[in-house]
């Protein structure tokens, strides 16, 4: 079977409810050449089932991986280390419960054989979980987070060749040489996209954003969370007394 140059990263835990159409959203993709890796990360239902079941139909060739360190940055990693130890040049990545649009593989494919290293996909809500009123304030929050990140001290400093640019962990691509360049994914929980991202930034200015390239976000931690308890996830500053995943 010859290598496909694009994989596909879905690093899962407990996703049996929503991962199908995670999967669904995949196989329509207009560009398939690509090699899917779901990484079950020590689920307790059929999630690790789910994602057998649909590689035996899919159009192009799916791998599943049990992950049992904890933490979606191990589950990235371990995906990412086993596409590039398989003859993978270039990964993009998104999570179970997200969906993404149907040329999400062609524009990341794009972008990366146009010369980026790293590409930013658009931060976009699910239509199918929000009506225009909650997708408009998402989008308002996006665009909160983004201007405080790139004022954000810790965000800022002559260590970076490139400005710090918003940046979702579960909408990216990137080529294996810089992931080996930058050390990785951080083996950790989330939140890990400011993380990696500053790991980029010390290594590469080719980091670029691409809006068109969309995999529609779930709300749900903002529906669990609230969004001062959201936005105190995002800065790093835990959970709180909930817990570390909103399901």
């Amino acid at each position: 079977m010859p290598v496909r140059t694009l994989w596909v990263v879905v690093p899962a835990f407990d996703e049996e409810a929503r991962l199908p159409d995670t999967l669904a959203a995949l196989a329509a993709q207009t560009d398939r050449d690509l090699h899917l890796v779901v990484v079950d990360n020590g689920s307790r239902d059929r999630t690790g089932e789910v994602a057998r079941a649909f590689a035996a139909t899919a159009p192009f060739p799916v791998t599943v991986l049990d992950e049992p360190e904890k933490g979606v940055g191990c589950a990235v990693d371990t995906g990412v280390r086993h596409a590039m130890g398989h003859g993978a040049r270039h990964v993009a990545r998104t999570d179970a419960d997200c969906l993404p649009r149907p040329d999400w593989a062609a524009r990341a494919r794009a972008a990366l054989d146009d010369g980026a290293e790293l590409v930013c996909g658009g931060i976009v809500a699910r239509q199918d979980e929000n009506g225009r009123l909650r997708r408009l304030a998402f989008a308002g929050m996006v665009r909160l987070a983004a201007t405080f990140g790139r004022w954000r001290p810790a965000n800022r400093g002559r260590e970076y060749r490139t400005p710090y640019t918003m940046h979702a962990g579960n909408n990216m691509a990137m080529t294996t040489d810089l992931y080996q360049r930058c050390g990785g994914m951080p083996r950790r929980p989330s939140p890990t996209d400011r993380t990696f991202l500053n790991r980029v930034r010390r290594v590469t200015d080719r980091v670029v954003q691409c809006p068109g390239m969309v995999s529609e976000n779930s709300t749900r931690r903002i529906t669990a969370y609230g969004v001062v308890g959201t936005a105190r996830w995002y800065l790093d500053r835990g959970p709180g007394a909930l817990t570390p995943d909103p399901r």
